[in-house]
């Protein structure tokens, strides 16, 4: 396993994973929802790549984009030493140690970066994802009710938070 910063080149690829991860029912959009072509997503890694606030490494496997992970930073006096966290591992490549390795990669990026807290959200009845959160030491900071409608129910979130 390979963890690399993701490249224009990558862009198509990269969608592709977008897309089966979507079809997980974990991510924001719903499956079948995301509709960026090939030449936006090059765009939007340009633009991500210019931002010197925004941390987006991929997880490569026998040559393949198996998983991500972007950081946010913010971009005020207030805030700018947190960052907001998306993880992605595609289904077939979980349970490898993909998302601990870009987990220790984006804690190595924050301190670097004079960054002290890390938080992201999680669909309350993903466990797995929780309980992986929980292990790489993140803490439940509260929860947003009825934040997502999945399938027409609402769902709620947990808010967590690491502080480095």
């Amino acid at each position: 396993m390979k963890i690399r910063a993701l490249i224009e080149d990558d862009a198509e690829e990269f969608l592709k994973l977008y897309k089966r991860l979507d079809e997980s029912g974990y991510m924001l959009y719903d499956p079948g929802e995301r509709q960026t072509s090939v030449e936006d997503q090059k765009k939007s890694i340009a633009g991500l790549k210019k931002d010197d606030g925004v941390y987006f490494q991929v997880a490569e496997v026998d040559g393949n984009l198996a998983g991500f992970m972007a950081a946010f930073r913010g971009k005020l006096n207030r805030n700018k030493h947190s960052a907001y966290l998306v993880l992605g591992v595609d289904a077939a490549c979980r349970g490898r140690g993909i998302a601990s390795s870009l987990f220790d990669h984006v804690f190595e990026w924050a301190e670097d970066q004079g960054i002290t807290r890390l938080e992201l959200t999680v669909i309350k009845d993903n466990v797995p994802a929780f309980n992986l959160y929980k292990k790489m030491g993140f803490t439940v900071e509260g929860e947003k009710v009825h934040s997502l409608m999945i399938d027409g129910r609402p769902v709620n979130e947990y808010y967590m938070y690491k502080l480095i």
